[in-house]
C-alpha cells in the first residue's frame, strides 16, 4: 500500500529534516549571543534585526504549521487518496517551507507582507487544498 506513497512519504522526511536543520540552527545561533543565554529563551529586546530572533522564530513557525499538514498526509495514504496528488501537493508544501526558511534567514524586516509571505501562503494553501480535498474524497 505505502509503495504508492513513496514520493509523499520522501516529501514528508524532506519535511521533517528540514524542521531538524532549523533546530540546530536555532541551537547554533541562540548559543553564540553574546552576554550569555537561557536555554529555550529569546530575550525579549531581541527582534527581527537579530538572527537569533529570525532562528527561533522560524524554528516554531514550521512547527505550528507541520501539524496539520501531516496528520492530513496519514489520513490520505490511509484513507486511499491519489497518491500523485499527495505527492504533488507534499512537495509544493516542502518546497515553500524551504524557501520559507532561507528567506526567513536571510529577510529581517518589521514589514509585513514581506517576501517570505508569499512561500508562506503557498504552503498555507497547499495545506489547505488539502484539507478540502481530503475532506471531498473522505465523504464520497
Amino acid at each position: 500500500m505505502f509503495e504508492d506513497y513513496y514520493s509523499s512519504i520522501l516529501g514528508l522526511w524532506l519535511i521533517l529534516a528540514t524542521i531538524m536543520v532549523q533546530l540546530m540552527v536555532a541551537i547554533r545561533v541562540h548559543r553564540g549571543q553574546k552576554g550569555g543565554y537561557s536555554p529555550g529563551k529569546v530575550k525579549p529586546e531581541l527582534g527581527q534585526l537579530s538572527i537569533v530572533f529570525r532562528a527561533h522564530r522560524t524554528f516554531h513557525n514550521s512547527i505550528e504549521n507541520i501539524i496539520p499538514v501531516l496528520g492530513m498526509a496519514f489520513l490520505a495514504m490511509f484513507s486511499g487518496y491519489g497518491a500523485l496528488k499527495l505527492s504533488i501537493i507534499i512537495w509544493i508544501y516542502a518546497i515553500a517551507r524551504i524557501i520559507h526558511m532561507i528567506l526567513y534567514y536571510r529577510i529581517a524586516t518589521e514589514k509585513n507582507p514581506s517576501p517570505r509571505s508569499i512561500p508562506y501562503i503557498v504552503g498555507f494553501f497547499a495545506t489547505f487544498y488539502l484539507m478540502v480535498d481530503l475532506g471531498i474524497h473522505l465523504l464520497l
